[in-house]
């Protein structure tokens, strides 16, 4: 174990806060040794804050129309290929009473940044689907304050809106017409308002360093957020960056781990995105910090069209067998699932 990894590995151990130069040393961890240090530490914080259980959030992926031109993303303005679908608001609202009788705590409500889906419209939504006992979560974007107010109001407990990454050159370079100035805007207002934030990065991204990493995690603690998504770049082909290579899953576990000794009382999910890139990659990543899994609750005839990234997996399984799937993936870990709607970890103040 070299000795730079293994006095910052030391401080983590010891639960002292982490700088970027202990961060950047935990995410440079050599394979073997040094990778199973850290994934068992990690594993070792995430039962001790967050226990056994494993929450499942079901994912209604209502519209796939989006204004942005984000340049990783198959869902981007300019993608003329891609067949766009809108759910409507009474569809919705069915689909996600489905997940409840499925036994799913959380309801997940995510689009494009689409403003077919006015305010009020979500909001109605979102009163059409507390009445069913559930938290509400919502990933749309970029809102005005005045938005998130009111749906706060309706009900909505959550808000996920992924700062993608803390570099501002990669983020300007990333987001043509878009501000990382106005994405933490966004957040603060979310937090003001009172909504459980989530947040999250991209790791892979072209250009991207080690230390961009480590500003990620250090801005994820700044936050104070209740959960962070954390996926590899996965190329789309319909995209500016169609030809680059994706992120690497090893990195990604790493980047997880790491996550959870810098922001321990932060839900992680395992993502989608490392179950595309390996068939065992949601397995991994719950053993190495993760504890969240979010199940696709969209009809099965439209999530082939939610292209944020290509080949997902899981689009043809009905809402039945994923959940009884992941249910068996849970169990066979040695975990359990998790009841209720699985609110944030952080401590009560006494």
């Amino acid at each position: 174990m070299r000795p730079e990894f293994a006095a910052s590995w030391q401080r983590a151990a010891a639960g002292e806060e982490l700088d970027r130069e202990d961060i950047v040393n935990l995410l440079a961890a050599a394979p073997g040794e040094e990778e199973e240090a850290l994934y068992r530490l990690a594993d070792g914080v995430r039962a001790r804050v967050a226990g056994d259980e494993v929450h499942l959030r079901g994912v209604i992926e209502f519209s796939n129309y989006c204004r942005r031109r984000c340049c990783y993303c198959g869902l981007r303005a300019d993608n003329a290929r891609l067949h766009r679908y809108r759910l409507m608001p009474e569809d919705i609202v069915a689909v996600a009473r489905q997940g409840v009788e499925l036994g799913y705590g959380t309801i997940v409500l995510q689009s494009g940044e689409d403003p077919w889906y006015t305010a009020p419209v979500l909001a109605g939504i979102v009163r059409e689907i507390k009445k069913m006992g559930v938290a509400v979560t919502l990933c749309v974007g970029e809102r005005p304050r005045e938005e998130y107010a009111l749906w706060r109001e309706a009900g909505a407990d959550r808000y996920l809106l992924k700062h993608e990454t803390a570099n501002e050159e990669l983020y300007a370079r990333l987001h043509p017409g878009m501000s990382w100035q106005e994405r933490l805007q966004c957040l603060q207002w979310l937090r003001e308002l009172g909504y459980q934030v989530g947040s999250g990065n991209i790791i892979g991204l072209p250009g991207q360093t080690l230390a961009d990493l480590a500003d990620d995690l250090l801005l994820l603690r700044q936050l104070d957020v209740e959960m962070a998504g954390l996926g590899p770049f996965i190329p789309h082909p319909a995209t500016p960056l169609a030809g680059e290579p994706a992120g690497s899953l090893e990195l990604t576990y790493r980047v997880v781990a790491t996550a959870r000794l810098v922001i321990p009382f932060a839900h992680l999910p395992a993502t989608t995105a490392v179950g595309t890139l390996a068939p065992n990659g949601r397995q991994k990543a719950l053993q190495r910090g993760a504890n969240v899994i979010m199940p696709n609750l969209t009809p099965t005839r439209y999530r082939a069209d939610y292209q944020i990234y290509p080949n997902k997996i899981c689009i043809n399984e009905g809402p039945e067998d994923c959940r009884y799937c992941l249910e068996g993936m849970v169990c066979a870990l040695g975990r359990r699932l998790g009841r209720g709607p699985g609110h944030t970890l952080k401590p009560i103040p006494a």
